[in-house]
């Protein structure tokens, strides 16, 4: 029977195949003794081999998938199945205790994690704690009889339904294959909603109960335009979508013919249409999609995606890559943003009961100079490549932009007094995602050669509500006048110092959002490389002069999130 799911619109488009439920199997079992110890011992053997096997075929899809570096992590579990001391501490538990493998490869697995953990003087050992952990349940799903999930080994086309989905679990997913998702948690601004837009395919998220309702291999419609999935759907509701995706297609067609156009409004006014981007891997699709620049290139991926801290050469060639592949077009990195949900296990930071308030991003980077510089001196060798800015994120005060800044003019310095090429103009601004920063913008205008406004966490800091806790999702408002009145103050002081402000938040490619951004004034909009034309084709039908009273009615008269929704959508007939 038919059933409707509603969720929120995470990324455009339509499709439809079986669902694939990426959902971790119940892992549980009872201690048990055994009369036959061998039997149990062979079994044991059994799922250690069945383990190996697997291990091998995730590690060849994954070289292909992801490359050669990103599947040496299960190099690693490997070599713990083939440990004589791990896989041997287990059989001599069987034979002592005369209990069953489960339990045994539970205590030993625990032991090992344990001993692990705390080698806190020796980051890399205690990562091998979770491989413990991945390497025992796989170990256990085998002895149990359970199939753990595993997308990178997906061959046919499916729906991925999902509790959530991780930075990994995405990584993972094979666009020739996964053809959408559906998840029970999230918002537009989850890392999940962000990944299903950079690998264009349509996604539904924050469903509640996408995992309880829908069954392995049951057809699934994901609607990621009106954020509706349908379970079962009957002869005419596949009619109806096949039609919805058709007139989709068509519509994307019409905005690739604005892939080499300007970005201009129907009055003729200018403004720059950017891309969001991780790795210079992005780039491609950066250029395909029609991006006149990157307005935020995340150069943390460099560090998370590295075992340790990435040298001034690694670092150098990525954004060296990003710079020409650009082709001239501004390109803008954001200096290490690690900290608040962004760890790494090379570099321990403290514990904190709000870790998003703490010890991140500028505050890293003031703090650990060593670091700071190294980054510092490789993009200042990047920039003879092409077309660089600067900025640093989590700026609250004048004095942390003004000390960051004499960091980067120092090293400037040290690299022309060595003879190194640098580019002669090179931009250094900073991210808008603190209240207290917007609040004195003009103070900052007069030091900062652009602002970049930030809206997902301008929007948490200001509500006072975290953008990951589903239980003050409501409060994730980014139409609302308060944040409104802080980005309009920002748009105004960077202007009134002859400066440029841009936006790298999600609502930058909202088209409800747009509308106003444009009467506000914003001169670069920076967004998933998905959306590029989408919002291009959508401000050439708006009028600058039209879009300032509704942005004026905005900030002005609007009391709510949904008023200024409601303004919009009657103005521009959304």
């Amino acid at each position: 029977m038919t059933e409707m799911l509603k969720g929120i619109a995470a990324s455009d488009g339509i499709a439809r195949a079986k669902a694939y439920l990426l959902v971790q199997p119940d892992l549980s079992f009872s201690k048990k003794s055994i009369d036959d110890v061998q039997a149990e011992v062979d079994r044991l053997h059994k799922a250690v081999a069945a383990s190996s096997a697997e291990l091998k075929l995730v590690r060849e899809t994954a070289a292909k998938s992801l490359g050669e570096e990103e599947a040496q992590v299960f190099d690693a579990h490997m070599m713990i199945l083939d440990d004589p001391e791990f896989v041997g501490a287990i059989e001599s538990g069987i034979k002592d205790k005369k209990v069953n493998a489960e339990q045994v490869l539970s205590d030993v697995s625990a032991n090992f994690i344990q001993m692990f953990e705390a080698m806190t003087d020796n980051p890399y050992m205690q990562e091998r704690a979770a491989d413990v952990r991945d390497v025992t349940k796989r170990l256990m799903s085998h002895l149990l009889g359970v199939t753990l999930p595993n997308p990178s080994l997906i061959d046919e086309e499916v729906i991925i339904i999902a509790h959530d989905l991780t930075p990994s679990d995405t990584a993972q997913l094979n666009r020739k294959y996964v053809k959408g998702f559906i998840t029970d948690l999230g918002g537009r601004t989850s890392h999940s909603a962000i990944m299903a837009r950079s690998l264009e395919i349509p996604a539904i998220v924050g469903t509640e109960k996408a995992t309880s309702e829908i069954k392995e291999d049951q057809m699934v419609i994901v609607d990621g335009n009106g954020g509706v999935g349908v379970i079962d759907p009957s002869v005419d509701d596949v009619k109806k979508y096949d039609q919805a995706a058709k007139d989709f297609a068509a519509q994307k067609a019409e905005w690739e013919k604005l892939k080499n156009e300007k970005t201009i409004t129907k009055d003729g006014k200018s403004f720059i249409t950017a891309a969001n981007i991780g790795t210079p891997n992005d780039v491609p699709a950066a250029v395909d999609n029609g991006a006149e620049a990157v307005g935020l290139f995340r150069s943390e991926f460099l560090y998370m995606d590295s075992a340790e801290l990435p040298t001034e050469d690694e670092q150098f060639k990525a954004y060296k890559a990003a710079l020409e592949g650009m082709n001239g077009k501004q390109v803008v990195v954001r200096t290490m943003d690690i900290g608040g949900d962004k760890h790494l296990s090379y570099l321990p930071l403290p514990e904190e009961m709000n870790p998003f308030l703490g010890y991140r991003a500028i505050r890293i980077s003031l703090d650990r100079q060593d670091i700071f510089r190294t980054q510092l001196r490789a993009l200042l060798r990047a920039s003879h490549y092409g077309n660089l800015a600067i900025m640093f994120p989590m700026i609250a005060t004048v004095n942390e932009f003004k000390q960051a800044k004499a960091i980067y003019e120092e090293e400037r310095q040290k690299l022309i007094d060595a003879g190194t090429p640098v580019a002669d103009k090179i931009e250094v601004g900073m991210m808008m995602e603190i209240p207290a920063a917007a609040v004195i913008a003009d103070k900052l205008a007069k030091y900062a050669d652009f602002f970049s406004i930030g809206t997902n966490d301008l929007i948490q800091y200001s509500m006072a509500a975290d953008r990951g806790n589903e239980h003050v999702s409501y409060l994730y408002q980014p139409y609302n006048p308060s944040i409104l009145r802080l980005v309009k103050r920002t748009i105004d002081a960077a202007h009134k110092e002859g400066k440029w402000a841009g936006m790298c938040g999600e609502a930058a490619g909202d088209p409800i959002m747009v509308p106003v951004l444009l009467g506000l004034g914003l001169d670069e909009y920076s967004m998933s490389a998905t959306s590029i034309l989408k919002i291009r084709s959508l401000m050439r039908r708006l009028d600058t002069a039209d879009m300032k009273k509704i942005a004026d009615q905005a900030v002005t008269e609007a009391e709510t999130n949904e008023d200024v929704i409601n303004l919009v959508k009657k103005a521009t007939n959304q």
